[in-house]
């Protein structure tokens, strides 16, 4: 009785934890500007909650990029 009482509680729990979020690479990000600027949007609107989250990590490091390179193209190098 125990075991399955055990079981119905993990299986409950395991059905409650939701979809798991991909997490993108930072090329992938840089790649997909749409994509960046969806997540950038939703990590600035939560900081408190998704700053730490791979997601926002590898976004800010994607935004860096990408300015860095516009910065470049800019001053001709």
């Amino acid at each position: 009785m125990k075991h399955a009482l055990l079981g119905a509680v993990a299986l409950a729990l395991s059905a409650c934890s939701g979809k798991a979020e991909k997490t993108y690479t930072v090329d992938e990000l840089m790649a997909d500007e749409p994509l960046l600027t969806k997540i950038m949007g939703e990590c600035r609107n939560n900081p408190g909650k998704l700053r730490e989250t791979p997601n926002c990590r590898n976004a800010e490091a994607a935004d860096w990029k990408l300015r860095l390179e516009r910065m470049r193209k800019s001053l001709g190098g």
